[in-house]
């Protein structure tokens, strides 16, 4: 499958929405409110950096939005969420492709790490893993992950913003 990485543009929105919705319609963790969280970080002006994967007829395959976490660690921490694929795509390399890009666009930027919550399985080839110390509230520590840029000296609670749980 071919497809470029760009960065969401105005006119993308109504389509992220209609994607992330698919792609989550049917998985055991969603909560349905996926594609409001990513409304809700955009209009709160939070989500720094939202990338798109276009195939070659023009239309979203995939979409990965990141967004500043709050935690007492140093630095600047991202997260990372939603990722959404189009569930005929999954599996095919879209998403792998869209966190690979994040990472180093945000690396670049001089953020000092991303987390997320997630598979551990999934997140894991991408260098993501659960450290003692990193919580989220309300989720089991397996699936709170951190890829750091650099180290911090201790591992501290994160917290994402209240879109992620005023979502509606």
């Amino acid at each position: 499958m071919s497809f470029v990485i760009r960065s969401e543009m105005a006119a993308d929105q109504s389509a992220i929405g209609e994607l992330t919705t698919a792609a989550f319609l049917t998985a055991a963790h969603a909560s349905g409110t996926e594609a409001a969280i990513i409304r809700d970080l955009r209009a709160a002006g939070v989500l720094a950096l939202s990338l798109v994967a276009i195939d070659p007829a023009g239309e979203i395959v995939g979409h990965a939005g990141f967004s500043p976490v709050e935690t007492d660690m140093s630095g600047h921490w991202f997260g990372l969420g939603p990722l959404s694929v189009t569930p005929a795509l999954q599996r095919s390399g879209v998403g792998s492709a869209l966190v690979r890009a994040g990472l180093a666009q945000l690396a670049d930027l001089g953020a000092t790490g991303i987390v997320l919550v997630g598979e551990p399985t999934y997140y894991g080839r991408f260098g993501f893993v659960a450290r003692p110390g990193l919580s989220c509230e309300g989720v089991p520590d397996p699936y709170v992950q951190a890829l750091a840029f650099e180290e911090p000296p201790v591992w501290r609670p994160i917290a994402f913003h209240p879109a992620f749980f005023s979502a509606r």
